[in-house]
């Protein structure tokens, strides 16, 4: 179950336009407790007009230092990420949980590492980078990395220092959908670019393992050329901006009424729920302090386990095939389609 401190922004780093970096002020007491593996995430919770709110942000500072490091790219109508970007400065507090997340790298000497990312999928990425490049004299990483232009680009002139500093470990490559510029790839990251690399640029690294991060049809692309490539699905890792619907998954979702016992930390919560809402909404409209960040089924926070009855998500990239035939579920994603149902968030 997520645990939350209340940390200091240490300071805000205007990375882009519409990117800002947070460094938060690590106590001494909690250094232990913010120590991560590259590619974990933090979740940052605050009260905004009046209503928590909660975001998952991937750490993008290096595990071997030091600083706990998100970046926060502003969206249309973002509640979290506009705020972050135009009212938050240095001094201002935060609550902010233990690092976690199961998209990590750690580096193994002797192995390739590629990476396939675009626009702020970049943050785990930048911090995988790192721990290789810090750690593993022997190993190497390359990316291809996606934005509008150089000014859209998150991180530019630090990777290009990255790459100043370790060449030939570290190959960098930038595809520009809306500039052309001298040195990288015009247009989208799609099958062409990913064969065009793989079969050219970079036909003599054999890649033990790639990690993708961005929006979905760019991550399905990417991993359908990667697997024609003679890529093990297990050797293709990715996290996703947004999660789509399973519409198989949905139909199953019906309207009638379950008996719903909820356990965590070692209590039992009972309720009763409408089957077209999930056991997470559900279980915080009842008081429920259960464990959430993102709420979009690209995050783990919410991870809980079935011990009695059944659910449906209709939305899960995170949850492998053996972790279902287990009954772990996201509880955000998650309807229930039986009478009574068990969901233990201890059991996690």
């Amino acid at each position: 179950m997520s645990q939350f401190y209340t940390l200091k922004i240490k300071e805000v780093i205007r990375e882009t336009v519409a990117a800002v970096s947070l460094v938060f002020d690590i106590p001494a007491n909690l250094k232990s407790e913010f120590t991560f593996v590259a590619g974990q995430y933090i979740t940052l919770k605050t009260t905004i007009n009046g209503e928590e709110v909660r975001r998952a942000y991937s750490l993008c500072s290096s595990p071997n230092s030091t600083e706990v490091k998100v970046t926060v790219k502003a969206v249309e109508n973002g509640t979290f990420s506009v705020f972050a970007n135009e009212t938050l400065r240095a001094g201002d507090e935060l609550e902010v949980s233990k690092p976690e997340g199961k998209f990590v790298l750690q580096p193994e000497a002797n192995k390739n590492y590629i990476g396939f990312a675009a626009g702020s999928g970049i943050t785990p990425v930048l911090s995988m980078i790192k721990s290789v490049l810090e750690t593993e004299p022997s190993a190497s990483f390359t990316l291809v990395y996606g934005n509008k232009s150089v000014n859209d680009t998150i991180f530019y002139e630090e990777l290009n220092s990255l790459k100043d500093k370790y060449a030939p470990k570290f190959n960098l490559n930038f595809v520009f959908s809306r500039e052309s510029k001298e040195g990288s790839v015009f247009g989208r990251i799609d099958k062409a670019h990913v064969n065009y690399f793989l079969k050219n640029i970079y036909k003599e690294i054999n890649f033990d393992k790639a990690f993708l991060c961005g929006p979905e049809e760019m991550i399905t692309t990417v991993s359908e050329t990667l697997t024609e490539n003679g890529f093990a699905k297990d050797a293709i890792l990715f996290e996703l901006f947004t999660a789509s619907i399973d519409e198989a998954a949905a139909s199953q979702v019906k309207d009638g009424q379950t008996q719903v016992d909820v356990m965590l930390d070692g209590e039992t919560i009972s309720f009763t729920m409408s089957q077209d809402k999930d056991i997470l909404s559900e279980s915080l409209r009842n008081n429920v302090d259960a464990p959430y960040s993102c709420q979009g089924g690209v995050c783990s926070s919410c991870i809980a386990k079935i011990t009695e009855g059944k659910a449906v998500m209709v939305k899960n990239q995170i949850l492998t095939d053996a972790e279902l035939e287990e009954g772990f579920i996201l509880t955000c994603q998650a309807h229930p389609t039986t009478s009574k149902i068990t969901v233990d968030f201890d059991d996690v």
